[in-house]
């Protein structure tokens, strides 16, 4: 962050957050129970016997295994070669918001205690999150309010009117948000989060192939996303360096210059022939060119 922050690029005062998921190489089909080591099939069976099947079926097993509550709980489940991964949900009011938002003031602390970057950032540090609706609760506004953060996340459709009676601290925070992110300033805020979050998640993840992990514990994981993020945030330098779009795009500008030398060589070649014959049996054509080429040596 001092690097990126170095280079003006760590500015102004709103973080932006989201989370996701990473797939674990392991299969749920592999999970065991914690306190006897069953796989999941052979648990099943236990359960089917104490009910009176002796031999079930894979149809009756399927049958008792729809009607059973909490299927996968994490304290009664585990994989067996990476007892670190989890069975997850997606996000609903998480609250994981609260130690991201410190965790992110930290950081961005460091870098304005630093004596070169500090220069470039914003001396106030964190004033405002946004995120999306995934991280709005009652608790979650409350946290940030406390903190003195003003949030600008998503709420979810309301499926009635809410009881406030007693929660008057609850009620303030979420009302506040609520007034935020229906002014055009929210709304900015909420579209550039997607922009500029969503998608670098995706170009880490999907594009940079870290979607599903390779490896074991927690802290191994976290130490290969930090480099990976890390060549991210050098990406983003480059750009600004070479001053043009994605780092790989002076590779297409000089794929295009040399695709007009040759189209303006083979355009030269073929009058030439045409001019002065041929003194085999036949003559070349002119070799046909890409219209924006042709647009090109026409100008």
């Amino acid at each position: 962050m001092r690097r990126v922050a170095s280079h003006g690029l760590l500015q102004g005062k709103t973080v932006g957050v989201d989370a996701t998921t990473l797939e674990a190489n392991a299969a749920m089909r592999s999970i065991v129970r914690r306190d006897s080591g069953e796989s999941y099939e052979e648990f099943l069976i236990g359960l089917a016997k104490a009910s009176g099947i002796e031999t079930p079926t894979r149809e009756e097993l399927a049958r008792l295994d729809r009607k059973r509550k909490k299927k996968s709980s994490n304290q009664d489940w585990q994989s067996p070669s990476d007892p670190d991964a989890k069975v997850t949900k997606m996000k609903g009011g998480t609250t994981t918001l609260g130690p991201t938002v410190a965790e992110a003031g930290k950081q961005i602390a460091t870098v304005l205690a630093h004596p070169k970057a500090g220069e470039q950032v914003n001396q106030q540090g964190l004033e405002e999150v946004v995120a999306d609706k995934g991280y709005h609760s009652n608790a979650t506004q409350t946290e940030l309010r406390e903190f003195e953060v003003r949030s600008y996340i998503s709420e979810p459709k309301s499926k009635g009117r809410r009881n406030w009676i007693g929660k008057s601290a609850e009620q303030a925070a979420v009302y506040g948000n609520r007034r935020r992110i229906r002014g055009e300033r929210g709304k900015r805020l909420l579209r550039r989060r997607g922009e500029s979050v969503e998608r670098s998640f995706a170009h880490l993840y999907e594009t940079g192939g870290m979607r599903r992990t390779h490896l074991r514990g927690h802290t191994n994981i976290l130490k290969r996303l930090l480099i990976h993020t890390g060549a991210f945030n050098l990406g983003l330098i480059l750009r600004q360096m070479v001053g043009m779009g994605k780092p790989r795009l002076p590779q297409a500008a000089v794929a295009v210059i040399f695709s007009l030398i040759l189209g303006v060589a083979a355009l030269v070649f073929g009058r030439l022939v045409a001019r002065h014959g041929h003194s085999g049996p036949s003559r070349p054509a002119e070799f046909p060119l890409p219209r924006f080429i042709a647009a090109q040596v026409a100008a």
